[in-house]
């Protein structure tokens, strides 16, 4: 009988198979140097189709809480012997002055790194404060 020298089939030794047999806890890049500018702003995110349509759910409640506290205060301004001319004039500048106001928050809340830059928001509260101004204003007439 002769002895077998050939030990037959043999799978090849896996090249890629860590020395270390336990997972990995920490991703490569955790260990890693930070590269950090100076001045640089982040990337604005993309504003999912979700985030946009809760956001203009939320503005439309608070455009239907306005318009009842524009009655209100129409309704305040004829009890203190206000003309109603000059008090729905008065209650368009509040619902206008708070709308503005609230599109600059909800725009901030939806995606602050896209919304919340001069460019969009000042000319939103601007407008919003001037309105709330002239509401007060044309009350007191």
């Amino acid at each position: 009988m002769q002895a077998q020298t050939d030990p037959g089939f043999k799978l090849p030794a896996d090249k890629a198979a860590p020395d270390d047999p336990r997972p990995k806890t920490t991703p490569e890049t955790a260990t890693g140097p930070v590269e950090v500018v100076p001045g640089a702003l982040p990337p604005a995110t993309d504003t999912s189709t979700r985030d946009v349509m809760i956001g203009g759910a939320v503005f439309l409640v608070l455009l239907v809480v306005y318009f009842f506290v524009r009655n209100a205060y129409v309704h305040h301004m004829v009890v203190r012997r206000v003309a109603p001319s000059t008090a729905g004039s008065a209650g368009w500048m509040l619902f206008v002055g708070l709308a503005f106001i609230s599109a600059a928050v909800v725009l901030a809340v939806v995606n602050a790194s896209k919304y919340l830059t001069f460019g969009v928001t000042a000319p939103l509260v601007v407008i919003g404060v001037v309105a709330l101004v002239a509401a007060l204003v044309i009350g007191r007439r």
